[in-house]
């Protein structure tokens, strides 16, 4: 700026770094002695919160670990998990939440990857983690998760328990924001369509303002009760992590996602806000309207993952759940856009309701621009909700870029977007809907499943000669992986027998739920024609296994 103006720089009296950590001392400060976090019969407050957090800051120093160092985690929605989200980012480091459904190979390859310092391993994941930690070359430090609340007895892996660890770190710590708030706070991998799975890195101003936006459009109160049906993996849990500190709220967490034990907490724990993939908000619409009389509270939900079909729409309604659709991605924080709905719609009937809230919507408020380009020219679409381009994203809640990758980072932000890979229209309202996933990537149970992976796997059948997968509609997980595989000549399999085959080699919620025999559509230049075998998986009669 130039003029009269310029003459007021930035100082430290009116300019400091935005970061999530700054929430987690407020809520400590201010509302010391409210219940933060719930696990089973253990309680802890915001008070408590906070100094055990600087305490793990402060042990994770006196460990060496500091400025843009990895700390990674495997653990499921528990204490732990939550506090390592403000543990390392109060002295710079960057925290790795990895995936607890994932295999070893490609856990060893985060980890490796990503360089991670010191990884935190709750019981249950003891054995995959050993298994992927002995083929690093550099093995981390490993700190054990003792879970009261699990019971298994697998071996524990680490050299010192995490209750220990803590309580070597000092009482009084020193800890600062960043200096910089563009440093980065996290690293979450994404399944992409090809290779290994790309490094999504996020700074501190991004997950400050992504965290204070989800409270913004979901009118979320202070204190307001949250259930972790949402893993914490899966994108910091959509920021939600941060969140909760910004509102003062209390953590409900739970290691296994079931409709026991969210129906019990939504009664015991007064919850009133959860989200998760339509998995989740299905366990709820089969529990009945009975499993929630009563409840004197709302309960509100977020579903992103895929549309809400209108038999969700209708059972939410039933059960009193006040359901809002959400749609984003890894790079993008996940949720930065909302299906945001107007007065007017609670007027119309069920099939038009299913088509408005159905939608991907519009931009967080705090997201600069979301909008629908056409391909060859980057001009956007037309408002007519039929011509066809690819959304895109510019602003704060985009990613920092790829790890290790400036040419994927570079061909995601082309032409001043982030680029997501899926197809939409604009409608004339404004809102934007996906017409067509992009086309490699499956969301299973809110899980970003790569087709190329599971092809991959296939080629390596000795019976196989080629294979396709993609992605096959299913009322309970949004989607499931089907495989539709030509056969070597004279060669014979089962379908029971390629299922077993892709269990040991891919994670379990990788593994084709459908398989299908038969020559594959091929181009005129010997490509498989997906769009094909897409439109027969709609088409499908059989039950998936």
């Amino acid at each position: 700026m130039s003029g009269a103006y310029a003459d007021l720089p930035k100082t430290a009296a009116n300019h400091v770094a935005l970061s999530p950590t700054a929430f987690l001392a407020w809520a400590g400060e201010v509302y010391g002695e409210r219940c933060a976090l719930i696990h089973g019969d253990y309680r802890q407050s915001w008070a408590e919160t906070y100094a055990r957090c600087r305490r793990l800051a402060g042990a994770l120093a006196a460990q060496g670990i500091g400025a843009g160092d990895t700390v990674a985690v495997m653990a499921p929605n528990i204490p732990a998990t939550y506090e390592l989200h403000f543990g390392p980012a109060m002295i710079g480091a960057v925290l790795n939440t990895l995936n607890v459904r994932l295999d070893a190979t490609t856990l060893g390859f985060m980890l490796g990857f990503g360089e991670a310092r010191i990884v935190f391993v709750d019981r249950a994941f003891a054995p995959v983690m050993a298994e992927a930690i002995a083929g690093l070359d550099e093995p981390p430090l490993v700190i054990d998760i003792d879970d009261a609340e699990y019971d298994g007895d697998e071996a524990l892996i680490g050299e010192m328990d995490y209750e220990a660890f803590i309580a070597t770190g000092e009482a009084d710590f020193a800890w600062a924001p960043p200096s910089d708030e563009w440093d980065a706070i996290s690293l979450n991998f994404t399944s992409g369509t090809t290779g290994d799975p790309k490094g999504v890195v996020y700074h501190h101003r991004g997950a400050y303002l992504n965290a204070m936006t989800n409270a913004l459009v979901w009118d979320m109160p202070t204190h307001a009760v949250y259930l972790w049906t949402l893993p914490m993996f899966h994108c910091n849990g959509w920021c939600f992590a941060w969140t909760l500190a910004a509102k003062a709220g209390t953590n409900v967490c739970l290691r296994q996602v079931a409709a026991e034990p969210i129906i019990a907490a939504l009664h015991t724990h007064g919850v009133t806000h959860y989200c998760g993939a339509p998995i989740v908000h299905n366990m709820l619409i089969e529990a009945g309207p009975e499993a929630f009389a009563g409840l004197p509270q709302t309960v509100y939900g977020l579903v992103a993952g895929a549309a809400p079909p209108a038999a969700m729409i209708e059972g939410m309604e039933a059960v009193g759940v006040s359901l809002t659709h959400v749609y984003g991605l890894t790079e993008t924080y996940g949720p930065a856009a909302l299906c945001a709905k107007q007065a007017d719609w609670a007027e119309l009937g069920l099939e038009a309701r299913v088509a408005r809230n159905a939608r991907q919507g519009v931009r967080y408020p705090t997201q600069q621009a979301m909008t629908v380009i056409d391909r060859d020219t980057g001009a956007e679409v037309a408002r007519d909700g039929a011509q066809l381009g690819e959304l895109v994203f510019a602003g704060n809640i985009v990613m920092k870029g790829y790890l290790k990758n400036p040419e994927a980072t570079a061909k995601a932000f082309a032409h001043g977007w982030y680029h997501t890979g899926d197809l939409g229209v604009i409608e004339a309202d404004g809102y934007i809907r996906i017409a067509d996933r992009a086309k490699d990537v499956i969301i299973s149970g809110g899980e970003n499943i790569s087709s190329l992976e599971i092809e991959s796997v296939l080629s390596r059948h000795p019976a196989i000669a080629s294979a396709a997968v993609v992605a096959r509609p299913d009322a309970r997980w949004g989607e499931t992986p089907c495989a539709f595989i030509a056969l070597r000549a004279g060669q014979s399999v089962t379908a029971e027998a390629v299922i077993a085959y892709c269990r040991e080699h891919l994670a379990g919620y990788k593994v084709p739920r459908s398989v299908v025999f038969g020559a594959l559509p091929m181009t005129s230049t010997g490509k498989i024609q997906k769009y094909a075998l897409r439109s027969r998986a709609e088409t499908l009669t059989d039950q998936p296994t």
